[in-house]
């Protein structure tokens, strides 16, 4: 793109058929920007694969804000990310002392027999001392604003799963290839 001033001819007329090939160049670049900007609805993908108490909290906290705030959003769980949908299994989440660098603890106590449970019950006091909501109301609030809940059906078929296992309102039977399409039609993508 040259920074030149353009010349203008003597007479002070532009060539009308340059001006008509340079408006319709003009529309092409609004359309294409139009196009660009779509419905202008942000659209987030979060694929949550793991099934511990800690790590059911951030895409669940994460989906329901960005929906609130008006965006699309779904949440693909895969592999142990599937627990947290599972009716059951959602109210019995663990947390595992060993090996998260964030226990106060060092590895060699963390691996003694009963410390996860220990741990997973101070995490549950912690929550329930602060008013936290739990991971049922987090997915009660995710489908109450829009969240699409998916249960990705190889991991269904995998654990020998139902689809009457998961709350109501959860997708279930979602491939691998539409997650991939969302996450490639979505302005952020996150794997929690």
């Amino acid at each position: 793109m040259s920074t030149d001033n353009p010349t203008v001819p003597a007479d002070g007329e532009f060539d009308a058929a340059e001006i008509a090939a340079l408006r319709e160049r003009v529309e092409e670049l609004e359309e294409t920007v139009a196009d660009l900007e779509g419905d202008g609805q942000q659209k987030m993908t979060i694929v949550a694969t793991k099934g511990s108490l800690d790590m059911a909290y951030p895409p669940l906290i994460l989906a329901s804000t960005a929906a609130a705030f008006g965006w699309e959003v779904v949440v693909f769980h895969t592999f142990w990310g599937l627990d947290i949908l599972h009716e059951t299994k959602s109210k019995k989440l663990k947390l595992s002392a060993l090996g998260n660098p964030s226990m106060p603890m060092p590895n060699a106590l963390a691996a003694l027999p009963g410390m996860d449970a220990m741990a997973t019950r101070m995490m549950e006091s912690k929550i329930d001392e602060n008013g936290t909501a739990s991971v049922e109301e987090l997915i009660d609030l995710s489908l109450e604003t829009g969240v699409d809940l998916q249960a990705c059906q190889m991991t269904i078929d995998l654990m020998g799963y139902d689809d009457d296992d998961f709350y109501e309102g959860v997708t279930t039977g979602v491939g691998a290839a539409t997650a991939i399409q969302h996450m490639a039609d979505s302005d952020v993508q996150l794997l929690i």
